[in-house]
C-alpha cells in the first residue's frame, strides 16, 4: 500500500511537470540592441509586455498556448540594429492557440518601438523611454512610466496611461481613455479621442496648449481657466490658450464624459 503510494505520487509529479513543460517558453533570445535601435512586436491573437530592467540587451520570450500551439510560429526577422518578431499562422485552417510575448528592455536605453501590435490581446508597458507605438484590434492598452513620444490606440478597449513624460496621443473606438502626464515636452499636437467612451487627462498646473475640448453627448469638466459652451444638439466643447499655446491639445468623444484635470503630483 504504501509503494502504490509512493508511485501514485511520483506519476501526479510527472503530469505537472509535463503540462509545465507544454507551458514553457518556446521561443527566447537577447539581443545586444544599442539605444536608439528598433523593436516591432506583430502578434495576432495574445498579449505584449514590456518591461524596462536593469541589465544589457532586449531579453524577448514568447509562449505559444492553447491546443494548436504548434501550428504557430515565431518569425525572427531582427537585424543588427532592430529586433522584429511576427507570428505566422497557418492559412485556411482553424487554428485554436495564442503568443503571448514578454520583452525586458534596459530602461535607461530610449528605443524605438515601431509597433508593437496584436489583433486581439492586451499590450502593457512599465518604465521604458522612447518612441513608443502601442497598438490593439481587440484589447486593453496599460502604460506607465512612460517617456518620449507616446502613441496608443485601440479599436476596442480601454487606453491607460500614467506617469507620463514627453508627447502623448491616445485614442480608442469603443472604450475610456485616462491619462496621466507629469511632464509636456516638445510642441507637437497631442490628441486624446473616444468614440464611445469617457476621456480624462490630468496635466501639471503649468500646462502650455491650445486647448479643445468637445463631446457629442457628456458633460465637460475642466480645472483649468477654458471657455464652455452649449450649443443644443450639438454637445458641449471647451476652449481656450493657456500660456503661450504652443501646442494643439484636443479631447473629444462622441458618447461620453471629457475631464481636463490637475494631476495630483
Amino acid at each position: 500500500m504504501k509503494r502504490t503510494t509512493v508511485c501514485a505520487a511520483g506519476f501526479a509529479v510527472l503530469i505537472i511537470w509535463m503540462a509545465a513543460g507544454a507551458l514553457a517558453q518556446d521561443f527566447q533570445k537577447t539581443y545586444p540592441l544599442a539605444a536608439g535601435g528598433r523593436i516591432s512586436v506583430a502578434n495576432v491573437s495574445g498579449d505584449i509586455q514590456v518591461a524596462g530592467y536593469t541589465g544589457a540587451g532586449v531579453m524577448v520570450s514568447a509562449y505559444r498556448e492553447g491546443p494548436d500551439r504548434e501550428m504557430v510560429e515565431i518569425e525572427d526577422l531582427s537585424t543588427a540594429d532592430m529586433v522584429s518578431l511576427k507570428v505566422k499562422y497557418p492559412r485556411n485552417t482553424r487554428c485554436n492557440a495564442s503568443v503571448r510575448f514578454v520583452l525586458q528592455v534596459p530602461r535607461e536605453s530610449r528605443y524605438r518601438f515601431d509597433a508593437l501590435s496584436t489583433a486581439s490581446g492586451d499590450v502593457e508597458l512599465t518604465d521604458v523611454a522612447g518612441e513608443i507605438r502601442a497598438k490593439s484590434a481587440s484589447g486593453n492598452l496599460t502604460l506607465r512610466q512612460v517617456e518620449g513620444t507616446i502613441q496608443a490606440s485601440t479599436a476596442s478597449g480601454d487606453v491607460l496611461v500614467e506617469q507620463a513624460i514627453g508627447e502623448v496621443k491616445a485614442s480608442t473606438a469603443s472604450g475610456n481613455v485616462d491619462v496621466e502626464l507629469i511632464e509636456v515636452q516638445g510642441g507637437g499636437e497631442m490628441a486624446f479621442s473616444s468614440a464611445s467612451g469617457d476621456v480624462t487627462v490630468r496635466a501639471p498646473a503649468r500646462l502650455d496648449a491650445d486647448v479643445r475640448m468637445s463631446t457629442a453627448s457628456g458633460s465637460l469638466k475642466t480645472d483649468f481657466p477654458l471657455t464652455i459652451e452649449e450649443e443644443e444638439g450639438h454637445g458641449k466643447k471647451a476652449y481656450g490658450r493657456l500660456g503661450s499655446g504652443v501646442r494643439p491639445l484636443k479631447l473629444s468623444t462622441a458618447s461620453g464624459d471629457v475631464r481636463l484635470l490637475l494631476a495630483s503630483r
